[in-house]
């Protein structure tokens, strides 16, 4: 599913179908990355803003709009007597002054004195279809520009017809510049081009045309497929030379400053007083003046927030320009290569996993790094495309999800189907993680075996029914099941009424002694508590009796090749069967082996039975009754008279012990069974070389 997720992305991606989408997911970038560069506080602006149209039209100025042209001229001698590197002057004097021819005269002068003023050409606009007479040509040209012409085959940067300045301001100026800006196709501000083309002309951008000005005896262009160097910085480019911005902040993140408070200084300055502003601030800025006013009609959405002024965008141009930090565009063959390394990954990695809840982490891990890998790519310079990858992600996330859902998924269903009834849901999850385990076969594992039997059974089923008998076993047996189920343990079968069990296996439980003597007692409890309703259907109390130990095993899937059953072999099993039925003996109903005991390290108190030697084993086994800690502090006087009792019984003392037994014969079924015992041992002769061990004649 990963070529499949792979091909469909590719697919809409290269028409441009995710472009819009894409452009979104920049702007998100361009916000959380927009930082100061190291030339940002080089740039200054001057605007032309609410609060100078405001002040303007109080008091004694009454200057209406449009504003005389003398206005520009205090501007650009502010700036001329502050030590500003270039002047650009945003603004379009395409039209005579109403002020006058002379007032076009005084900013051609101001603009002459400064000499380093940047004016503002408009190509696409007016009608003049030539270069104006009398309008000194910019003395610039970019080498290979003919040839990147006929390579790249650029879209509108060639323009047929332009608007100039009046000729009084167009002579006087440093080089005339492009005010042109190119909006992507949604209207956003994201790339800047460097230079168009008119009447054969080359017209800089008003960035490059204001670096330019800063430098004016270095003008070294050259382009080539990619890169528009000037001097020795190279700019990367697009095939519509193109360079993708890259932004430092909201609006006003240059320093800037009020046109009116501007024209102020200026006149306090004339007029031998203290100026406001310190021209001293512009010294070596390259400084724009351009209008903030909303009137002004010179607002452009960006990838920043709010509202944004057209001076800024080539405020910003420069800036990348003097810092060397224009983003750039990823190469095609690594977006290629991602997509493809994504996408396999993702198709690979989520038909590995057999778990809805393994399946989580792919998931996230997946989604998360189309967009961590478009971070990542900001950080370093590059505009890599995260929707095409994180559509290929996701698409191969589902498709390999669908595909491993109809296929192993099936499997899964049949082995839940078929082992539910006996394995517990983690068991289960094991062996679908790890089907091969359902082979014919066997491992050695060290085991916590579980056998129970319910007392008189036989005598019980021959007074019900066949389907009474049915509905008794099942109640009875769901009920014992979900308890074993519940503490970890799989069911190896059942025979009858009989259950058996073990923990250990498949899956690996370090306290599985601890966990199976918990069923036992749990199992013993509920038992107990549906004591009451059997009783009510049988006439009969039910009892069940639970053998376990703990040892070495062989469990795995024993029979033939073509029917097997997952079943456990070993001495240490036959001792837990041997268990079950030694209970009898003693009156008790839950007996566990010295082995079990040890390794439930404490978990439940348990008071020691005796030493028995059952058939079959050469060396006697120790046996307890484990209980439950309320129910031995509750015995804990009869439990200390009945160890009493043992210590006398292992020595030999028949009489004193059977004594001692006896005191508690009552309360105690095991003090009654060894009571009995003790009496056969005393009227007897005293067994030669005695050593405590209850010796089963029977299974």
């Amino acid at each position: 599913m990963g070529f499949v997720g792979a091909a469909l992305a590719f697919a809409l991606w290269l028409p441009g179908a995710l472009e819009k989408f894409e452009a979104r997911t920049w702007d998100l970038r361009a916000r959380l990355f927009a930082r100061s560069g190291k030339s940002t506080s080089e740039i200054a602006l001057i605007l032309l803003d609410q609060k100078s149209l405001e002040w303007a039209q109080k008091g004694e100025n009454r200057i209406p709009w449009p504003w005389p042209r003398e206005s520009y001229a205090m501007v650009v001698d502010f700036c001329r007597r502050g030590g500003a590197k270039a002047l650009v002057l945003d603004v379009g004097y395409t039209e005579p002054s109403f002020w006058g021819v002379s007032d076009d005269e005084t900013l051609g002068r101001a603009a002459a004195d400064n000499g380093r003023v940047v004016g503002a050409v408009f190509p696409g606009d007016g009608e003049q279809s030539t270069w104006p007479a009398g309008v000194p040509q910019p003395a610039l040209g970019i080498q290979g520009l003919e040839q990147w012409i006929l390579k790249a085959r650029p879209k509108r940067i060639d323009f047929p017809v332009a608007a100039f300045p009046v000729p009084e301001f167009a002579r006087s100026v440093w080089i005339l510049a492009s005010a042109n800006q190119d909006q992507d196709s949604d209207a956003i501000y994201r790339r800047a081009r460097l230079f168009n083309t008119f009447d054969g002309r080359i017209l800089p951008s008003e960035a490059l045309a204001a670096y330019l000005a800063g430098i004016p005896d270095q003008r070294e262009l050259s382009i080539r497929p990619g890169s528009l160097t000037v001097n020795d910085r190279a700019i990367p480019i697009d095939s519509n030379g193109k360079a993708i911005l890259r932004y430092r902040g909201p609006t006003r993140t240059h320093p800037n400053y009020s046109m009116a408070a501007i024209l102020q200084s200026e006149l306090r300055i004339k007029e031998g007083g203290a100026s406001t502003i310190d021209p001293a601030e512009l010294r070596d800025k390259y400084v724009f003046l351009g209008f903030s006013a909303p009137g002004l009609f010179d607002l452009k959405p960006t990838p920043m927030p709010g509202a944004y002024y057209g001076v800024e965008i080539n405020a910003t141009m420069l800036d990348n320009l003097l810092s060397g930090d224009f983003m750039r565009d990823a190469p095609l063959w690594a977006g290629i290569i991602l997509l493809l390394a994504l996408c396999v990954g993702a198709g690979i990695a989520v038909s590995s996993v057999s778990r809805v809840g393994w399946s989580v982490p792919v998931y996230v891990f997946f989604l998360a790094l189309a967009p961590g890998l478009g971070v990542a790519a900001y950080a370093a310079g590059y505009w890599l495309q995260v929707v095409v990858l994180e559509l290929g992600a996701v698409v191969s996330l589902v498709g390999g999800s669908l595909v491993n859902y109809a296929t192993e998924g099936r499997q899964r269903r049949f082995i839940k189907g078929a082992f539910k009834q006996y394995l517990s849901p983690a068991v289960i999850e094991q062996i679908i993680a790890h089907p091969e385990r359902l082979k014919l076969g066997g491992e050695r594992r060290e085991l916590s075996i579980f056998f129970s039997d319910l007392q008189g059974f036989t005598t019980l089923s021959e007074a019900l029914t066949p389907e009474d008998l049915t509905t008794l076993l099942n109640e009875y047996l769901s009920a014992m099941t979900d308890i074993i189920q519940e503490e970890g343990g799989t069911i190896d079968k059942y025979e009858g009424d009989a259950i058996i069990a073990f923990w250990n296996a498949p899956l690996e439980l370090a306290d599985h002694a601890a966990r199976a003597v918990r069923a036992a007692l749990r199992c013993q409890a509920k038992l107990a508590e549906m004591r009451p309703g059997f009783r009510a259907r049988v006439n009969k109390d039910l009892f069940m009796r639970i053998g376990m130990n703990s040892g070495p095993a062989v469990v795995g899937n024993m029979g033939s090749r073509t029917r097997f059953d997952s079943t456990m072999l070993g001495d240490a099993v036959n001792l837990a069967a041997r268990l079950e039925g030694i209970n009898k003996q003693f009156h008790t109903y839950t007996m566990a082996s010295g082995a079990t005991v040890d390794r439930m390290a404490g978990a439940f108190p348990a008071r020691e039975l005796s030493r028995v030697a059952v058939v079959g084993r050469r060396e006697p086994v120790t046996v307890y009754e484990p209980m439950m800690p309320e129910e031995f502090a509750a015995r804990a006087k009869s439990l200390a008279v009945f160890g009493e009792g043992l210590a006398r019984y292992y020595a030999g003392s028949f009489a004193e012990a059977r004594r001692i037994f006896s005191s508690i014969a009552a309360e105690d079924s095991a003090a009654g069974a060894y009571a009995e015992k003790c009496a056969e041992l005393a009227a007897a002769a005293p067994p030669e070389g005695w050593n405590g061990v209850w010796v089963m004649t029977s299974k």
